[in-house]
């Protein structure tokens, strides 16, 4: 199964769906809180390549965008292979 990362805030309704979508696929995922972490939330800005709203998901290291992004994954059937891929 694929590392997952899901950078978020704590009242995030983004966060909420993005985390609910792996949920429901049976994803285990590694979340990282940056709601009061400026040092962590500038790391995501990085790796976001300067995006710096969240969620921001990375799969297996790459960057897939925030919520909307996962969910257009999902809608096109590109989000189940790149789960299934190992990290």
């Amino acid at each position: 199964m694929a590392e997952v990362i899901i950078y978020s805030t704590k009242f995030c309704p983004y966060c909420i769906s993005a985390k609910k979508l792996l949920k429901r696929k049976g994803v285990r995922y590694r979340e990282i809180d940056v709601t009061f972490d400026p040092d962590r939330r500038r790391e995501m800005t990085r790796k976001a390549g300067g995006r710096h709203t969240v969620p921001q998901i990375f799969i297996n290291g790459r960057h897939v965008g925030g919520c909307d992004d996962l969910y257009a994954l999902e809608e096109a059937g590109a989000l189940d292979p790149l789960l299934r891929e190992r990290g």
